[in-house]
């Protein structure tokens, strides 16, 4: 049993590992070191989840697809230096992420492109930097204010239709009981 379990972790290891990279595990369950720096990477490469140190440097990436490090809860180490970065709407993920989990590791990042931002730090990126945002923006903010709009006059619409319904049944009940006391009173003459 004991063998088994040797020929099967290495395997395992060996499929988390993106293929380009290397990895190892030093003794932790929960402690995978991946190394994918040099290789020359112009995209990101799946990532293993229990990844505690990802080294990404000296690469060609130009942007991290968005939510392609959320999965990483271990992450303790990241090295991402020396990647010619452009910075366009698509940096935004990369940099509002390593706001939340590491200050230093943001301030070490420049834009390689495009030219009016080449050297500038992404920890400095403003709205007005990355111009297509701005105009992708409304453009989100209106799918949500239409779809919000809807919700509210399903909201109204269903409130109506009970209230119509409530008022209704009510004057039906009245009616019904109106009748039925006139039936029940005695004419006089």
């Amino acid at each position: 049993a004991m063998l088994g379990c040797a020929l099967l972790l290495p395997g395992l290891l060996a499929e988390d590992c993106p293929s380009p990279c290397s990895c190892w595990s030093p003794g932790q369950p929960w402690g995978t070191r991946v190394d994918c720096s040099s290789r020359g990477l112009a995209r990101l490469p799946a990532l293993p989840r229990s990844a505690r140190a990802l080294r990404l440097h000296n690469n060609s990436l130009a942007s991290v697809p968005a939510g392609a490090l959320d999965g990483l809860g271990h992450l303790q180490e990241l090295q991402l230096g020396d990647n010619p970065w452009h910075c366009d709407c698509r940096i935004l993920y990369l940099k509002l992420w390593l706001q939340d989990f590491s200050a230093p590791a943001l301030a070490g990042l420049r834009c390689a492109s495009p030219a009016h931002l080449r050297m500038k730090p992404l920890a400095q990126l403003t709205g007005s930097d990355l111009g297509v945002c701005v105009r992708l923006l409304p453009t989100k903010c209106l799918q949500f204010f239409w779809r919000d709009l809807v919700l509210i006059a399903a909201v109204i619409i269903t409130f109506l239709l009970v209230a119509w319904a409530l008022k209704l049944s009510k004057k039906l009940l009245c009616q019904l009981s109106l009748g039925g006391m006139r039936r029940s009173i005695p004419k006089t003459h």
